[in-house]
């Protein structure tokens, strides 16, 4: 039987969410695998939504895995697996879903969100960046805008990379300043390129300080270079905030 696991993390301890090689860090996805493995008694694998990169949170992610035998309410799977797990890493529930179902292909939206503080605050430092100088939020939204007219991102992807296609769909990018020094970037498409989200914080916010114009953000995307775009900014200010299904198309019940 398939289940998809319904979880979130916060990514300052992991080397992102995949499975890391001996000897350099763990991703969440070996935990999680190993918690469950030991809770079930056999050998668990474990299929994510996606990819975050080291650092990167997850206030909500997906994976699906395959089992011989059915989880049984009584078998309390949630809380024996939450008490093994570490505390920076929360299982929200488990539940069945057809055969068919996979958490990364059927997956039709993903919103990451990017936080940014202007004031030193302890109690938000590890989910949000620092940021002292000011910003102009409307240029950035005007560039906003402006990148939603395309869909090749090669320009915000990382170098290295397996993808074959560069093709993304925007549905929804905005700035907001939520008060109180407090900015907020959300970012919506059906795909996200690797270190895509952190690449278009690093432009916007030189679009911000005036460093470039809102309208070369033009320019920048069709170029198709990584190094015509800014810097990425640092990983522990995203969090991936939402997955969306069909859960019609899913769900065992439905």
């Amino acid at each position: 039987m398939r289940y998809f696991i319904h979880l979130s993390y916060k990514g300052t301890a992991y080397n992102g969410w995949q499975s890391q090689p001996e000897g350099q860090g763990k991703g969440v996805q070996q935990v999680v695998e190993r918690g469950l493995s030991t809770i079930l008694r056999t050998t668990v694998e474990i299929v994510g939504a996606g990819r975050t990169d080291t650092g990167v949170h997850a206030r909500n992610m997906y994976a699906h895995i395959d089992l011989e035998k059915e989880i049984v309410k009584e078998d309390n799977i949630i809380g024996r697996l939450n008490s093994i797990l570490p505390k920076d890493i929360a299982i929200l529930d488990i539940f069945p879903v057809k055969d068919t179902a996979h958490a990364r292909f059927d997956a039709t939206l993903r919103e990451y969100v990017y936080h940014i503080h202007t004031f030193k605050d302890p109690f938000i430092e590890s989910s949000s960046y620092l940021f002292f100088h000011s910003l102009n939020i409307e240029a950035m939204n005007r560039a906003c805008d402006i990148m939603m007219r395309y869909t090749d991102f090669q320009c915000f992807s990382k170098v290295k990379t397996d993808v074959k296609t560069f093709i993304c769909h925007i549905s929804h990018a905005r700035w907001e300043d939520t008060g109180d020094g407090h900015l907020k970037f959300t970012i919506r498409a059906d795909r996200f390129l690797r270190n895509m989200v952190r690449a278009i914080v690093g432009t916007m916010i030189d679009i911000g300080r005036g460093k470039i114009l809102p309208e070369d953000i033009a320019s920048i995307i069709e170029s198709h270079s990584r190094c015509k775009s800014g810097m990425s900014a640092p990983a522990h200010g995203l969090t991936l905030n939402k997955v969306e299904y069909d859960w019609d198309s899913i769900l065992i019940n439905k």
